[in-house]
Formats: structure tokens, sequence, C-alpha cells
């Protein structure tokens, strides 16, 4: 068994930490919340996940040193945009433990996707990737769940999945970081669009349009910036995006609900209450295809839709109307 240590004590934090204690390990979470850390250490519940109850293996923490101490491995579950800041904060703290990257999302300042922010703050550092279709809600009530770690280290691949691996939760790895990182960013951006559509009451067919074409949209960029084509149709690609566009725990999927029913940014960050990636990293992924010179017309739609104004019923008929094209 293993002391590891969770830097973050939101909805993903926790349920992993869940499992791992449920594993027999010994966790320790960071939260810069000390009602968050209270609500952990004496109530054993997570205002996030308020239907589960933390196992007694679990103890939080809002000191980076005392929650890093004597552990042998790092989880960082943080939102993207706050990654380097908190990284930059523990890693006096890091001795010999790798980094588990299990957050998806780019930084805005400089497009930068999460493995170059460890690489850039933590050169020469062990670290891997944890990503796949897994909801917290689920993954905290033990629903069987399949993932994959993604790390250039062989021997860390190994070394996470049997951290992780049992009957509830089936680990596949690989050495593809870049792509297993850029599926999991991307697919919040359709999955955001998926709830527009849901919200003007668009049927299986848009679905299926949507999702089929988000993955290729995905997958170009994607590859242009080193991932494999492969590994957007496993997992951490098509899996996640599915899971994603279709199901009512996505937040992501919410927020696109909200903005079809034409409330504002910041009415619909206020009324999900949790960090909504793909409003973050719409912006990243439309500078991403002009740098990369990559065709997405959805990613520029929904653009359009948050900040330029665009109707999202014209956006879809503009999908629809485009310069007719080969499969």
């Amino acid at each position: 068994m293993k002391k590891i240590a969770v830097i973050g004590s939101g909805s993903w934090g926790v349920a992993l930490s869940i499992h791992l204690a449920n594993m027999g390990h010994i966790v320790k979470i960071w939260s810069f919340a000390e009602e968050e850390a209270n609500l952990i250490n004496n109530e054993r519940k997570c205002k996030f996940l308020p239907e589960v109850t933390l196992p007694e293996n679990i103890t939080c923490y809002t000191d980076f040193k005392e929650t890093l101490k004597d552990t042998d491995i790092i989880l960082h579950v943080t939102p993207s945009k706050f990654v380097r800041n908190i990284l930059k904060q523990y890693k006096e703290y890091i001795n010999n433990q790798p980094i588990v990257m299990c957050a998806k999302g780019f930084e805005r300042e400089t497009l930068y996707s999460l493995d170059q922010i460890i690489e850039e703050e933590l050169p020469d550092k062990p670290y891997a990737v944890l990503s796949g279709p897994s909801h917290a809600e689920e993954v905290s009530r033990q629903i069987p769940t399949a993932m994959v770690v993604a790390s250039k280290y062989e021997e860390l691949q190994e070394e996470v999945r049997s951290i992780f691996m049992n009957e509830k939760m089936r680990i596949y790895t690989s050495s593809d970081v870049k792509g297993v990182e850029l599926g999991g960013a991307l697919k919040n951006i359709i999955a955001f669009c998926a709830g527009v559509a849901a919200e003007l009451g668009l049927g299986d067919n848009s679905f299926a349009a949507l999702i089929t074409r988000g993955l290729t949209e995905i997958s170009r960029l994607g590859v242009k910036m080193g991932g494999k084509q492969d590994t957007f149709y496993g997992l951490t690609g098509l899996g996640d995006l599915i899971v994603t566009c279709l199901s009512e725990h996505s937040r992501n999927r919410r927020a696109g609900k909200l903005i079809g029913a034409g409330k504002t940014i910041e009415e619909t960050r206020k009324e999900v209450g949790m960090t909504i990636e793909s409003i973050d990293n719409i912006e990243v992924a439309y500078e991403l295809s002009k740098i990369y010179d990559v065709d997405m017309p959805i990613v520029h739609a929904v653009y359009d839709v948050l900040y330029n104004g665009l109707d999202p019923k014209k956006a879809v008929t503009m999908l629809m109307t485009r310069d007719k094209k080969s499969e």
C-alpha cells in the first residue's frame, strides 16, 4: 500500500481519493479552503459529492508541506487554470515522488497543455497523465470505470496502474502523453456544444453528427500537435467524448445548455458553481486552430456564440450549410 498526496479537494480529487482509500492506500488531500478540509476530516463528507461518505484513511490539509510529507506519489487534481501557480507553491516540498496529472485542459496565457507546464516547472521530473471517461460521481460510488495512464517513463506507467487498478477500475497504459492530454482537454469543448444542442431540442441525428465531426476536429488538431491518431479513437478521445457529451453529470454539457437558454457566461459560471473547463479552453482551441492551420468549424462556431454574440440557432445553420465536403 502507498501513501498518496492528492493536490485538490474538488469532486475529481475526492473521487480518486475515495477509490484509492478503498484499495487500502493512505491518502492525504490538499485543499485551499479550511472549510472543505474540516468537512472532510470531521464529517467525512465532500460538498461536491454529498451522497458519499469518505473512508477513514483520507485526511485533508491546507498545508502543502504536511500534505506531501512521507508520500510516495502525487496526484495533481486542480482546475487547469490554476495548475502552474499551485505547482509553484508546492514544488519545493517534492522529494522523489513522481507526479500524475489528473486535470484536463490548457493554460490560457501560454496555450500550453498541462504536461508542458510540468516539464517547464519541473524539468527531468518523472510524470504521468491519467485520463479517460470517468465522472467523479460514478467513480466515488465504485461504478466500474476504464482509464488510461500515459507516460514516457514505462516504470511509472506500471506503478500508477498497480496503484489504481482493481475490479472497479481498469487501467490501460500508453506512451502518447500528448494525445492523451489533448483528447481530455478538447473533448470538453464538444461536450459544451452538446449541451447547446440539447437546449435547442436537436435530436439523436444531430448528436451523432456532432460527436463524430467533433472527434474529427479534435484528432486533426491533436495529430498536428504531436499526438497519435489512434489515441483519439480510444478511451481518452472517443470514450471521454461520449461520456461527456451524453451524460447529465457533465458540467460542460450543463454549461452549454445554459448558454443555449440565453444565459451569459457569468450567469452560467455562477449557476454551475464549479470550474467549467470548456469555457476556459474554447479560446485556447480557437487560437491553436489558427496557429496550426487546422480546420475546426465547430470550435469556431462555438467561439462566435460565446464571444461574438452569434445566435446558437444560426450557428447550427452555418455549420449545416458549409461548403460541400467529402468525409
